[in-house]
């Protein structure tokens, strides 16, 4: 049984306030986990069944019918870290045998924030820490790849910080009375840990929009590091364009080169595996 996830709106910067309380966010994919008579499936947020990706989710048998909601995520053996690639790869898998590998080499781990049906119950009309509270007491020991995001209230900005030494996404914060809505609620907030990262700007697409940034290689030339295409205002489009006519080096089918003398700052997830820009957003010109 699927239901349409609550989403979040964004906060522009951490804060305490005793009406709230705050988790960790993980950096997986939203997963709706529904065990109704006898039989577990997945979902992600879109409402593409998934279960045949995590089989380790989803051979076990729960004490009476309930659903889920939370994140699913995988831990990088090497250096005991989430990644988001790696939930990625999983999550791609279709092929019976490439699915059993990578779920005994790369096991994922579903994390339970929030419990919308238990024993036949709808728990979405009643408040979050009336759910909370039913969560921390279902039984979810039969499968040992399930856990329960941890919270803490009133102390936001705390958590922040420690999120933000240990490097990791951000954090969620959630209005302590708010009931369960399938849809974007400013009840729930995220305020992600962005790094930032000055780069260069080599080109712009044709098409759809987009400027290819680049970054010093370990040779010391530049090297394409992604494609910015969020956080652009019209007003950045316009000076970058009266700039960029005089910097023209060529062109191909779907992209003018321009030589690499505008530098912008651009806030990002993280670095990908092969050393490319994760969601990068611009910030500013650098001058």
């Amino acid at each position: 049984m699927f239901i349409s996830p609550m989403l979040l709106e964004t906060a522009q910067a951490p804060f305490s306030d005793d009406n709230y309380i705050y988790e960790p966010k993980i950096d997986g994919h939203r997963l709706i986990l529904s065990h109704i008579n006898g039989q577990t499936r997945l979902y992600t947020r879109h409402n593409n069944d998934c279960t045949r990706q995590y089989p380790e989710l989803a051979g076990f048998t729960f004490d009476g019918d309930i659903i889920l909601d939370g994140e699913v995520a995988c831990t990088d053996p090497q250096t005991g870290s989430i990644d988001f690639e790696l939930v990625m790869e999983r999550f791609s898998a279709k092929k019976t045998d490439k699915v059993l590998k990578l779920s005994a080499a790369l096991p994922v781990n579903f994390l339970a924030f929030d419990i919308l049906r238990y024993r036949g119950v709808d728990l979405r009309g009643w408040s979050l820490m009336d759910r909370k509270e039913i969560l921390s007491a279902a039984d979810l020991s039969c499968c040992p790849f399930i856990g329960k995001i941890p919270f803490i209230e009133d102390e936001g900005e705390a958590l922040y910080e420690q999120i933000r030494t240990r490097q990791m996404e951000g954090i969620v914060a959630k209005r302590k009375n708010s009931i369960y809505v399938s849809n974007r609620s400013s009840a729930w907030q995220k305020i992600i840990n962005w790094r930032y990262e000055d780069v260069y700007i080599t080109g712009y697409r044709k098409g759809d929009f987009g400027w290819l940034a680049a970054v010093p290689g370990k040779n010391g030339r530049l090297r394409p590091a992604g494609i910015i295409e969020l956080g652009v205002t019209a007003r950045h489009r316009m000076a970058f364009n009266s700039v960029a006519q005089t910097l023209i080096t060529g062109e191909d089918r779907d992209t003018v080169y321009v030589e690499p003398k505008i530098k912008a700052r651009v806030k990002i997830r993280n670095w990908t595996r092969n050393g490319m820009l994760r969601s990068p957003a611009f910030v500013e010109f650098l001058l």
